[in-house]
């Protein structure tokens, strides 16, 4: 119980700190430069806060600002919406400096930047919209409506990980944050990588909006399995397929980005809604952002509709965290 107020008061003061810097002027904010085996590393603040070459770019605050994350998500707030004054944009960018250093957001110039963090609100975005069958402000405005699953019919408690991620007594482990995490597994895989007592305290992912972003941000830059690449790395050029996934029809696309985070839920199916949709809300975001839909590439650049999985739901169970 100690461990878990420490890291509470860890958060808060982070989040103190982080809603400081945020309010200070951008140009204010110190960058520091030193070489590294001939290699240029940057800190940038508290934002970008240990040494990293992707430190030496711009931020996300310097490519993505408030004004912005409120277009993309207008609805958020409006009396259809079920997580009302719980997503806020200081709560995404303190949950985005713990990945900055690792890339996220900062790889790249800044129309790569800006591609990222599109990509990465647009699943969030499609993920947690209320928006169908609504009129009023079109179906893509409605993203960040949800925190939690409302009607779970089940705790998602799997024995298959008893040993490794135990199910905590009286915990349920539906569907919670900004990408939805289900199953007991999942939260342990989760809290494992942000640090936070995620199995014993699922409960945090709808009470606190920065661990909410943080656990989907880690999802994005971690790879489900070793052989496997991330969201990330596919996103922004990292990885490299093999000559497998070619033939699978697999690429450094955003099409891809959906195979691996949902699989055959999402991608070999054709046209599907719900790949449909997450594509959608990417082209309606890089609009709004400014940057325009047509850098996001050719349609299938887009699509997984013909894409074999990386992770079949036959194949054996991995800790994800969707």
């Amino acid at each position: 119980m100690a461990d878990f107020s420490k890291t509470i008061a860890l958060i808060l003061i982070l989040a103190l700190a982080a809603n400081l810097a945020l309010m200070a002027d951008a140009d204010d904010k110190e960058i520091r430069v030193r070489k590294k085996k001939g290699e240029k590393e940057c800190i940038q603040g508290w934002e970008c806060s240990w040494w990293s070459k992707y430190c030496c770019n711009e931020t996300i605050s310097d490519v993505f600002a408030v004004y912005q994350f409120e277009d993309l998500f207008s609805k958020r707030n409006t009396p259809v919406a079920h997580a009302i004054g719980f997503w806020d944009y200081h709560s995404f960018i303190l949950a985005a400096a713990m990945f900055e250093p690792l890339g996220f957001g900062t790889t790249g110039g800044k129309l790569m930047q800006m591609k990222e963090v599109a990509a990465f609100l647009a699943h969030v975005g499609a993920k947690t919209s209320c928006g169908d069958g609504v009129l009023t402000g079109g179906p893509l405005s409605y993203g960040l409506c949800f925190n939690r699953e409302m009607s779970p019919m089940q705790d998602y408690c799997d024995d298959f990980y008893k040993y490794l991620y135990p199910c905590a007594p009286g915990a349920s482990y539906y569907g919670r944050g900004a990408l939805p995490i289900y199953w007991n597994y999942n939260y342990g895989a989760a809290g494992d990588g942000i640090k936070v007592d995620l199995l014993h305290h699922p409960e945090l992912l709808e009470q606190n909006a920065t661990i909410a972003f943080q656990a989907a941000i880690w999802r994005w830059v971690t790879p489900v399995k070793k052989n496997q690449p991330s969201a990330h790395d596919i996103f922004v050029g990292n990885w490299k397929p093999t000559k497998n996934d070619t033939l699978a029809k697999r690429g450094n696309t955003f099409g891809t980005t959906m195979n691996v985070l949902y699989g055959e839920y999402t991608c070999g199916q054709g046209d599907i809604n719900p790949m449909s949709t997450i594509i959608s809300h990417y082209l309606y975001y890089l609009d709004l952002l400014g940057v325009g839909r047509e850098q996001a590439g050719p349609h299938d650049e887009l699509t997984c509709a013909e894409q074999e999985a990386f992770n079949p739901a036959s194949s054996p169970k991995t800790a994800t965290s969707s």
